[in-house]
């Protein structure tokens, strides 16, 4: 049999103050409250109302999802919604989307979802990808960009300068983790491409990056292209929706006019 641990409000509140590295009377002065409600509401000996669950979860900038489940440890039901980005109600984001990466061509660009899933790519995405993968290999990654990029079947073959691009890849991942402590999946993930070999011969890379790391470039080559690009990341402002909040887009353009030369050409 199977049993499910279920956290107290109070416990997950002092996990996230833990994450977020404040005290008690930090939270508290943050939030306008007592430090003394604050811990009360750490022990159980006081019940957040819905309002304060939501106040908490703000000034904590607990990701949506995890304020879903701060709610449903204190008693209340989810205040926000999970859409699905091939479903209607979110039909015009999707199509708002489709607008912006076609307006990227001839230069790739994809959405990823908070597990690094790609959910929607461009033409020249798909074209760049198929140049660099072996269709056979495809199942070895299931269109996550994490395993594409570091796996030894995937884009590392053709990455020049890959200690560089690996290292700020898995900074980021990792970065992404100490925001979101509670996601076991991105976790896994994690832990899934450290066993890749090479990864742990990577050089540390440091926690506060010189102005050159600021901008790390992807430079590939292969027997019949050579491209030097660079990544773009945006994300959807005031998101109100689970989904949305998680969703990035990225893109990779040209960092020399030889590199916009050929993505042009590919383009056709």
């Amino acid at each position: 049999m199977t049993t499910t641990t279920v956290l107290r409000f109070g416990d997950l509140l002092r996990r996230w103050r833990n994450a977020r590295r404040v005290s008690q009377l930090d939270l508290a002065a943050a939030a306008e409250v007592s430090q003394r409600h604050v811990s009360f509401l750490e022990t159980g000996r006081a019940a957040p109302s819905r309002e304060m669950v939501i106040h908490l979860g703000t000034v904590l900038d607990v990701p949506l999802r995890d304020r879903n489940v701060l709610l449903a440890a204190a008693g209340y039901a989810a205040v926000y919604s999970e859409g699905r980005l091939d479903g209607p109600d979110l039909e015009q984001v999707r199509h708002v989307l489709e607008l912006i990466l076609g307006a990227h061509e001839p230069f790739p660009a994809y959405v990823v979802d908070r597990g690094w899933n790609l959910l929607l790519t461009n033409q020249a995405a798909g074209v760049l990808v198929a140049m660099l993968v072996d269709p056979g290999d495809a199942s070895l990654f299931g269109a996550n960009l994490i395993r594409l990029s570091l796996h030894p079947r995937g884009l590392r073959r053709f990455l020049v300068n890959w200690e560089e691009a690996a290292t700020s890849l898995l900074d980021r991942v990792e970065r992404e983790m100490l925001e979101r402590p509670t996601d076991q999946d991105l976790a896994d993930l994690l832990a899934e491409v450290r066993e890749y070999p090479g990864i742990d011969e990577l050089p540390e890379r440091p926690r506060v990056p010189s102005t050159s790391a600021l901008l790390v470039p992807l430079h590939i080559r292969t027997d019949a292209i050579e491209l030097k690009l660079f990544t773009t990341i945006a994300t959807i402002g005031a998101p109100y929706d689970v989904t949305l909040e998680e969703l990035r887009l990225e893109s990779l353009l040209p960092a020399d006019v030889d590199s916009e030369a050929v993505l042009r050409r590919l383009a056709g």
